[in-house]
């Protein structure tokens, strides 16, 4: 029997699970300045991190900053429930 060379077996395998994959996870398909993504990529390498925990220390900064900028998202954030009637109604409509 004729022994298939990997990368046909990777092939087929990819093809069989691409929807799981893409199921399972995203990508966002963007770009940076090569200055930027070099400067991201050293700092990471330096520390010790990886591109997903900048990822999420960004989204959580980001989800912080937004808190203190808007006071019912804030209160939400903090598992907050204590709402004013107004403020829970203006939740509704955003």
């Amino acid at each position: 029997m004729e022994k298939k060379p990997r990368s046909v077996k990777d092939k087929r395998y990819e093809e069989k699970h691409k929807a799981e994959r893409k199921a399972k996870s995203l990508s966002w398909g963007t770009s940076v300045s090569r200055e930027l993504a070099e400067n991201i990529n050293a700092f990471l390498k330096k520390y010790g991190y990886t591109k997903i925990e900048l990822i999420e220390a960004g989204y959580k900064a980001l989800l912080n900053d937004a808190g203190e900028r808007n006071l019912s998202l804030g209160k939400i954030l903090d598992k907050y429930d204590d709402f004013f009637g107004f403020e829970s109604e203006k939740n509704k409509s955003e």
